[in-house]
């Protein structure tokens, strides 16, 4: 079982202990510590006053309500119109990357991903949080942030109602025993103090965190994108003379591209917040927050605005370059389908059977292409350790076929599998140059095949 700090215990059927395990943590420090400080006379300085008791309760209330609205807020459903395959096509941009959803059967719109848990695309996706059993989205972000405030808050207030306490029991170190708290308040206030320290430790980095990233307009799951763009750039930059793209992907024609969603602090939350009146961002009731534009509308959900900092808008996100190569060629059992579909004649020399030279070139042929394939494999598996790319090489007879994943994890080892993502959804269409039309002569078949299907289903829908 391995542990996230976001997404929490990896080990199944665990989910449906996240919430309430949060529901019983609230309700022993929010509610036991005012039985022990209004019934343990032994406690100094006594019984909360009524203000005291005020206070708490009524941030308890909004840390109750806000938490509510984070678990149960709909983090938000993409509903597509027939047409919109098609839709979008017409509206490409040059070198703009299109992405599909092979599980929604969909087109994804910008800063969406598919979660696996939530087993939809979610708008503007930062993470699914077990802990509310939902997804940090669009949507759902203001409740969020407002939970993880009042939270902290509360626990802060509460920090302080111990610490008073904690000051008579050191200052009354030197009394005999029978003149201090009982033995039930000392252990009741020790675990008070430590369940109060762990969870606030923990919400409080959890709440900079999410600020951090919002106030840049920037989800968790982009910032990973991020940090993956940088490591291949200063990769590539490292080693010009990388052979494993050579064939297929020129690494010069890979350019920095710039976060383009940051607008500035004030935009960066109004959009964030669904509101430009920083009053609303964070009231517990009636604060509100964005929804979901709309698609024949068009809007927040379906398009962002850009800072402008890139050449053309929609280069978000970077090329992942592993998926753009299999899309392009049809996955790593190209080759294999590509002559299982070739005419005998091209293993055979053209004409039957063939004489013994045409045998003889047709074998020659295949034994270089086989070479070939193979110093591919000995590449991707001198890569592995270099680039971050994990995966499997599975053989079958002839074929060569990949079947991992593209893990490459950031710094602190997180992969957007950590983040809730499906990793295995997100089929990216080979980036459209508009400048020109292809040679069909220099276009996989595999590839060509799947762009016969795509426009028959096109036809189809419209």
């Amino acid at each position: 079982m391995t542990t996230h700090p976001l997404t929490g215990p990896q080990t199944p059927g665990l989910h449906l202990l996240y919430v309430p395990s949060v529901v019983v943590l609230i309700t022993f420090q929010g509610y036991f510590s005012q039985y022990l400080f209004n019934t343990s006379p032994d406690l100094r300085p006594g019984p909360l006053t009524f203000r005291e008791n005020a206070i708490f309760n009524g941030l308890l209330v909004c840390l109750w309500w806000t938490y509510y609205r984070a678990c149960t807020i709909d983090p938000g459903r993409f509903l597509l119109s027939p047409s919109s395959d098609k839709n979008d096509s017409d509206k490409a941009k040059p070198n703009q990357s299109k992405r599909f959803c092979k599980k929604c059967q969909a087109p994804k719109p910008p800063r969406a991903h598919h979660c696996r848990h939530c087993a939809r695309c979610i708008p503007r996706m930062d993470h699914h949080c077990p802990w509310t059993n939902n997804c940090v989205s669009l949507t759902t972000f203001p409740y969020f942030l407002r939970f993880l405030i009042y939270t902290n808050v509360a626990l802060v207030y509460l920090s302080s109602l111990l610490y008073t306490r904690l000051s008579f029991i050191w200052s009354d170190r030197h009394l005999p025993s029978y003149l201090g708290p009982s033995l039930f308040s000392l252990i009741s206030i020790t675990l008070l103090c430590l369940a109060n320290f762990c969870t606030f430790f923990a919400l409080f980095i959890l709440l900079v965190t999410t600020l951090k990233s919002w106030v840049v307009n920037i989800t968790l799951i982009e910032m990973w994108e991020l940090d993956r763009h940088n490591s291949l750039i200063s990769k590539i930059s490292s080693s010009a003379n990388n052979d494993y793209w050579t064939d297929d992907f020129d690494p010069a024609s890979l350019s920095r591209i710039e976060f383009p969603y940051d607008l500035g602090f004030f935009k960066n939350m109004s959009q964030a917040m669904g509101t430009s009146n920083p009053l609303r961002w964070f009231l517990p009731i009636g604060g509100g927050g964005p929804t979901l534009a709309d698609q024949k509308k068009g809007g927040l959900g379906w398009e962002y605005e850009e800072n402008g900092f890139n050449d053309w808008e929609g280069m978000w996100p970077p090329p992942d370059m592993e998926k753009e190569r299999r899309a392009k060629h049809g996955g790593w059992a190209y080759k294999h389908q590509e002559q299982q579909e070739r005419p005998d004649d091209y293993y055979y020399g053209g004409n039957g059977f063939g004489g013994g030279e045409d045998i003889k070139t047709t074998f020659e042929r295949r034994q270089q292409e086989d070479f070939a394939r193979k110093q591919r494999v000995a590449r991707l598996q001198q890569l592995q350790g270099q680039s971050g790319i994990i995966g499997e090489l599975e053989e079958n007879e002839d074929e060569r076929e990949w079947t991992g994943k593209t893990g490459w994890r950031n710094s602190e080892g997180d992969r957007l599998w950590d983040y809730g993502v499906d990793e295995d959804e997100e089929d990216y269409v080979a980036r459209e140059v508009v400048v020109g039309e292809e040679d069909d002569d220099d276009v996989p078949l595999a590839e060509l095949i799947r762009r016969r299907k795509v426009l028959t289903k096109q036809d189809d829908n419209s």
